[in-house]
């Protein structure tokens, strides 16, 4: 038993890595669910993971997952990207995630944005180039925190299992 529990806790860090290209899989919650799994069922692990440690990931799970909404707006907005914009980014970024992971996603949320500034709010080349802009970096750094987050989490299981 403990073998197919410790094959679920790493496949769930493993679809947790991938969930942060893919935003259909909550990747975050999936890798915490991984280390979840392997906290409860699985024998002599908290020698290795502490309920400390369970606390301190699930909130960090918390945090990352409201960060990576907030981000890609907060820096639109601060590189003049308008409400549309932001909306835009999102929208077109949530489209592509099933059709063409993870560039599509890049590209259609930096696409999204500059074409909402463009058509929508009439702004001239310039300007929403910088907004689109900051759509891409709000998306990066999103996604980089929840991979620095997820691959904390595998660790977490992998040394759980070993």
């Amino acid at each position: 038993m403990d073998i197919l529990i410790e094959i679920v806790a790493v496949l769930c860090g493993v679809i947790g890595i991938i969930g942060v290209l893919l935003p259909i899989i909550p990747g975050s919650v999936a890798s915490y669910v991984g280390m979840l799994i392997l906290y409860i069922w699985g024998s002599n692990v908290r020698d290795d993971i502490s309920i400390t440690v369970m606390i301190v990931m699930l909130i960090v799970v918390i945090i990352v997952s409201v960060l990576d909404v907030i981000i890609p707006a907060y820096y639109t907005k601060k590189n003049g990207g308008s409400k549309s914009a932001s909306w835009a980014a999102l929208i077109c970024m949530i489209l592509a995630a099933p059709i063409f992971p993870p560039f599509g996603m890049i590209i259609a949320s930096f696409l999204g944005a500059l074409l909402a500034e463009i058509l929508i709010e009439k702004k001239d080349n310039k300007k929403a180039l910088k907004a689109a802009f900051g759509s891409f970096i709000g998306f990066l750094i999103g996604t980089g925190l929840k991979l620095i987050a997820g691959v904390v989490m595998l660790y977490y299981i992998i040394i759980g299992v070993i």
